[in-house]
């Protein structure tokens, strides 16, 4: 018999076409989340989910489910997903690490600079036909080229973004769990720090850092304090990681110069004070918003539902413990 599987949102059609080869598919057409009632609904008599980072996959959800054997999560995170109540279901659950990690990063540098030179916000004043009145000290900025880069989190995305600042001669700290290896240091010509070391020291402050419960909050409204009246937050890590109170407080008050946001608390809910901010530049989470990029994310998602539902190992599980319990 045919496993089911349910595709929460609108995905590539070559993507849809390749799973229609393998499974019974349910999808959503629509590029519109699913609520939780309806998402519950649909799953009911599902095999296979093939997730997006919007969905919340909670224990309700999982106990609803009877049949489901597989979580593919289209995302590199995966807190939207409650990976101990499917794994004592005995639920596989998988993520698409690797093949966004440039994508990411460019999408951190590009935040950087336009927050940095005042992107978005003399944008407006050009569309707004004030250009003329421009006096000739008007949007100083400021510079990016030899300013200190402190990255929070170095796995592959941190990284990805230490190789790019070395083009613009930065000088990259950065926190971790754990010291990377001499070789990854040097290659990436970063030095390890403390964290209040990092805060007080940097121009920039980026946060590449996964979201967990010892990650919540990271960065309120202490550690924004201790930053540089003239820095500037860039955060492609995850909602909930910063304080968004906190960050407004900072941004308003001028305790931080500019932020770059592509994350929220509470996304796709968004605080509207965030909107009054000149400073700060907002995109809704497109950190892997390229079509050459997002399909290799769909890809390798539909090869971890394809194998995980064929009784393989899929390339990028989550809970590798639960194949060995079953």
């Amino acid at each position: 018999m045919t496993d089911r599987i349910l595709v929460t949102r609108r995905v590539f059609p070559e993507v849809t076409e390749r799973l229609r080869r393998h499974f019974e598919v349910e999808d959503n057409p629509h590029d519109r989340i699913l609520d939780a009632d309806t998402l519950a609904a649909r799953i009911a008599d599902k095999d296979g989910l093939f997730s997006m980072a919007t969905d919340r996959i909670d224990a309700a959800l999982v106990a609803a489910a009877p049949k489901l054997r597989a979580v593919a999560n289209c995302a590199v995170g995966y807190n939207n997903i409650d990976v101990a109540a499917c794994s004592a279901r005995g639920i596989l659950v998988t993520n698409t690490p690797g093949v966004l990690d440039d994508t990411t990063a460019d999408q951190g540098f590009a935040l950087m600079l336009a927050a940095a030179r005042r992107v978005a916000e003399s944008d407006r004043w050009v569309r707004e036909g004030r250009w003329p009145v421009a006096a000739s000290i008007s949007w100083l900025g400021t510079d990016v080229h030899g300013a200190a880069l402190g990255i929070l989190g170095m796995g592959r995305i941190g990284q990805a973004v230490a190789r790019r600042a070395a083009g613009f001669s930065m000088r990259v700290s950065y926190h971790n769990r754990n010291r990377l290896p001499a070789s990854i240091e040097d290659a990436c010509r970063a030095s390890l720090v403390d964290m209040d070391t990092l805060l007080r020291e940097s121009d920039f402050v980026m946060l590449t850092l996964p979201y967990t419960p010892n990650t919540h909050h990271l960065i309120g409204a202490a550690q924004l304090a201790r930053m540089k009246p003239g820095a500037i937050l860039i955060n492609i890590a995850r909602g909930g990681v910063v304080d968004d109170c906190a960050l407004i407080d900072a941004l308003r008050s001028g305790t931080i110069a500019a932020a770059g946001l592509d994350v929220f608390e509470h996304e796709p809910a968004l605080d509207a004070r965030f909107l009054e901010l000149p400073n700060a530049v907002l995109t809704p989470h497109t950190g892997s918003a390229t079509r050459a990029t997002r399909m290799k994310m769909a890809m390798l998602a539909a090869d971890n539902l394809i194998a995980a539902l064929s009784g393989a190992t899929p390339p990028s599980l989550v809970n590798p413990d639960v194949p060995k319990a079953r």
